[in-house]
């Protein structure tokens, strides 16, 4: 069984759509990341600075996005959702992993705060090359690894969803909005926003 520590509209809804995607038998714990006094100070035994996702698979704690990803579709590879060793596209889908939490998360929030870095200074880069590598990317191919679905896109593509839906921080440029409506078309897509939404709603995250 999978616990997956969760706070809904975070983070953390990327992973709710790849758990979706992957079809394995998963139980939701909520992390309530915006409580006046802080998340609870027990759950640094899981995730050290008490942020969200974080997964615990048979007594196996994993963080960070891109480890968790990888891990569970190693895990659960009847799910087709990584490439396996020696396929092409191995390369790329680590690469994309690993980027929507080194380079597009950390870009995206700072320019959300009204920064913009450029020069060495900063090991993810600037916003403006952030962008522009996705767009000649999507450009080239229908998916950010390659010609098929991974789970590289969940993070990426939800990451973009979010960055033009929610921050409305990216740029509306044809190719995002293609890939996105692509993605949003997936029935796993689908279910986890709707569950997103009901948590949030509970939560009192959702006016009227």
């Amino acid at each position: 069984m999978i616990t997956f520590y969760h706070a809904p509209w975070s983070r953390a809804s990327n992973m709710l759509w790849l758990l979706e995607e992957l079809g394995a038998p998963y139980e939701i714990e909520t992390v309530d990341i915006r409580a006046p006094g802080g998340v609870a100070e027990e759950y640094r035994a899981i995730q050290p600075n008490k942020k969200v996702p974080a997964i615990v698979h048979d007594g196996v704690v994993v963080t960070e996005r891109a480890a968790i990803c990888t891990y569970l579709c190693d895990a659960f590879p009847e799910a087709g959702l990584a490439p396996a060793i020696g396929d092409r596209m191995r390369a790329p889908y680590l690469t994309w992993l690993v980027y929507a939490d080194a380079v597009f998360d950390p870009t995206l929030a700072a320019k959300a705060h009204g920064h913009e870095f450029m020069g060495g200074g900063y090991s993810y880069g600037s916003f403006s090359e952030m962008v522009a590598n996705l767009e000649k990317t999507l450009a080239s191919r229908p998916y950010i690894a390659g010609d098929r679905f991974t789970a590289a896109d969940t993070q990426i593509g939800g990451g973009i969803n979010f960055g033009i839906r929610v921050l409305k921080t990216l740029p509306e440029k044809p190719v995002f909005l293609d890939y996105v409506e692509r993605l949003a078309a997936r029935p796993a897509f689908q279910r986890a926003s709707q569950k997103d939404y009901a948590m949030a709603q509970q939560a009192g995250m959702v006016a009227g």
